[in-house]
């Protein structure tokens, strides 16, 4: 992935899969700011507001709904290397898992999101064979609802996973706070660091969310519906909400420069 990002910014805690295949996870103590986008015009307004990872994905089919290939492509060309970028593979069958997953890292896109369930973290040799799929790129979506326990991130990354992530399955109006508590958060996240992994929640998370969220140290905070205009993921993306994000995930930084 790319590290072409505004001047001001460190250094993203991944490279390009296509040039280079150094990755490490950030110790920077500030999350990025993830943004999902379901075209090129949504990525230019999130990148514009100061998104730090572009991530392509379908807001009217489900938590991790997948976009056409072509429209990630696109995706991914607007972007032209201003910030990272994602895309979400969705919630493919086993027997689809490993070509959904190529599918999606032909795009050019850097890092792949597939869900990932109890009954496939179970199986030791089907998360292998993902991985093996998109070496270096592949990133697991975990859902609040099915309880994740931090003991999975050593799993994953045996696996050759890149990162991991919380979010919501279900999309009815209770957030990722609603379901997990701080404490378990972020003993999620200190595994996913120990493990080597890039961490990020999300799970329709508000701006509010953001200062308790961060204490945690994860790698990115994932938003879509809490950055869309009346805090409906199905509409566009609010600029004045995406600001606000920016500015609250800046803010400590800017009072220890203070």
């Amino acid at each position: 992935m790319s590290s072409g990002v505004r001047a001001a910014s460190e250094p993203f805690p991944f490279r390009s899969p296509v040039s280079e295949s150094a990755i490490s996870v950030s110790t920077h103590s500030l999350p990025r700011l993830l943004v999902s986008v379901r075209d090129a015009a949504e990525a230019e307004v999130a990148i514009r507001a100061g998104a730090d990872l572009i991530d392509a994905k379908d807001p009217e089919n489900g938590a991790l709904g997948a976009l056409p290939a072509e429209i990630v492509r696109a995706v991914v060309a607007r972007t032209a290397g201003r910030a990272a970028t994602s895309a979400v593979a969705g919630e493919p069958a086993p027997a689809e898992r490993q070509a959904a997953i190529r599918a999606m890292a032909e795009t050019g896109v850097a890092w792949v999101k597939v869900a990932v369930r109890p009954d496939w973290l179970a199986d030791v040799s089907a998360l292998h064979a993902a991985g093996a799929a998109a070496p270096g790129r592949l990133v697991a979506v975990l859902f609040a609802e099915d309880d994740p326990q931090p003991d999975c991130a050593p799993r994953l990354a045996a696996a050759g996973f890149i990162g991991a992530m919380i979010d919501t399955a279900v999309k009815d109006g209770r957030r990722l706070p609603d379901l997990i508590d701080s404490e378990r958060l972020a003993a999620f996240v200190a595994a996913a660091r120990i493990a080597g992994l890039v961490s990020g929640l999300a799970g329709s998370l508000r701006v509010g969310d953001i200062p308790g969220l961060a204490a945690h140290r994860p790698d990115y905070l994932g938003f879509r519906g809490g950055l869309c205009r009346d805090g409906d993921r199905r509409n566009g993306l609010d600029a004045q909400r995406l600001s606000q994000a920016v500015r609250a995930l800046r803010r400590p930084a800017a009072r220890d420069a203070a």
